[in-house]
């Protein structure tokens, strides 16, 4: 399951995580973002004891886009220990962010 994220919670749910997380930055007017949260609902199924997935919508969440340099979507950023360590800008094959997130939790 996702955890939507926001401005207000951004820093509890991700920088402070004890797992990994998965930001998926999105807008419900991209037909991209839509066509991958199917995907990425699978990978909070299949991955969600090790990594963190969670959601943002950049039109209700410009602070913390911007501040991470969000400028396409959809954008798929890696967090752990509170820093990124990686990122996917696009849609993707889920196997790209499947390969990007084990190297995060094994």
């Amino acid at each position: 399951m996702e955890t939507i994220l926001n401005d207000q919670n951004f820093e509890q749910e991700v920088l402070k995580s004890d797992k990994p997380v998965l930001v998926d930055f999105f807008a419900v007017w991209c037909p991209p973002c839509q066509a991958m949260m199917p995907l990425i609902n699978k990978f909070a199924e299949d991955y969600g004891d090790k990594i963190k997935v969670c959601k943002i919508n950049v039109d209700e969440a410009p602070q913390v886009s911007q501040k991470y340099g969000v400028q396409s979507i959809p954008t798929f950023i890696f967090f752990k220990n509170g820093q990124e360590v990686d990122r996917v800008v696009g849609g993707v094959p889920i196997q790209a962010l499947i390969d990007k997130g084990k190297t995060l939790f094994n």
